[in-house]
């Protein structure tokens, strides 16, 4: 198994056991292994910089910096599927989320996740959950220290949610 963001079409050989088997690139285009954050426990995150939620952005980062020490690390990955609340570029995400948030959290690439171009990524992630779509910007799913769906979000789910935050601390006292 293989995925690979090196070309504009990811390489995908078969389905995916782990979220260790991706490859993607960061906000700055440079491609990362998600086998970096091996034994790490992992909250994925599809965000905008347009959308009523947006807030969130400030929640996340407070969780990260909190948490971090602990094992915890949130990937953020910019999607514009949603009333085209994200349609700044790469660079302009960045700024965005860095000036107005603060952002220090691991901020990915626009892609699509959802849809018939949605990222190999994000069809994985869905495959494992009762829901097979992503909803609206700020899914969260967190990934387990073995690279498995531990627990899928919803969007309005907000960082400090007691149900989140109780399924994060189960997984950041597993061994």
């Amino acid at each position: 198994m293989f995925f690979s963001l090196a070309a504009t079409t990811p390489v995908y050989d078969g389905p995916a056991k782990s979220i260790y088997e991706f490859t993607m690139k960061d906000i700055d285009g440079k491609p990362v292994a998600l086998k970096k954050f091996k034994g790490k426990v992992i909250l994925v995150v599809n965000v905008a910089s347009k959308c009523g939620l947006t807030p969130q952005y400030e929640g996340l980062q407070k969780l990260y910096k909190e948490r971090k020490k602990e094992g915890l690390v949130i990937l953020g990955f910019p999607a514009n599927n949603f009333g085209k609340q994200e349609p700044g570029s790469d660079k302009e995400i960045k700024v965005f989320c860095t000036e107005k948030y603060d952002v220090t959290f691991p901020m990915f690439s626009k892609i699509s996740v959802k849809g018939d171009d949605a990222h190999e990524l994000y069809k994985w992630l869905v495959s494992s959950t009762t829901k097979k779509d992503i909803e609206w910007n700020f899914a969260k799913f967190v990934i387990g220290r073995d690279g498995q769906i531990a627990e899928r979000f919803s969007p309005q789910t907000k960082p400090d949610n007691k149900k989140l935050v109780s399924r994060l601390n189960t997984e950041l006292s597993a061994k």
